[in-house]
């Protein structure tokens, strides 16, 4: 059975990107346009990894939804990777052992990254089931 990865980004080009890199490797791709569908999909679907963008139709909604999922018992232990190019604009520097409160994801990327670093920390975070 393969592993689903859901994608929240409202950047329909990465997105694509994305879903032909993973798929390529194995992963079904699943994905939402903004934060709010992206919780529907997450609850309804429970896919074991999350890649969410920070910036979508409101500058903090990555967060917001990092919040919620980890806030919700159906999504309280899914992977979360954030991908964003907040940090390069604004200095925002993450570590996931220090600022789990503040920012509940598992990794914090820069975009952009090679679809080979991508699939290098999707594996970390799921490794492979025998």
């Amino acid at each position: 059975m393969k592993r689903t990865i859901l994608v929240i980004d409202d950047d329909i080009d990465l997105v694509e990107i994305i879903r032909l890199t993973l798929e390529n490797e194995g992963y079904a791709v699943i994905d939402a346009q903004n934060g709010t569908h992206g919780l529907e999909l997450a609850r309804e679907q429970g896919p074991d990894l999350i890649l969410l963008d920070v910036m979508m139709s409101e500058i903090d909604e990555g967060f917001q939804v990092a919040y919620e999922l980890r806030g919700n018992e159906l999504t309280s232990d899914i992977p979360i990777i954030m991908l964003t190019a907040v940090s390069d604009q604004t200095g925002f520097d993450f570590d996931p052992d220090q600022d789990a409160e503040f920012l509940p994801v598992d990794e914090f990327l820069e975009k952009p990254l090679s679809p080979q670093r991508l699939v290098d920390y999707i594996r970390k975070h799921l490794p492979a089931t025998s």
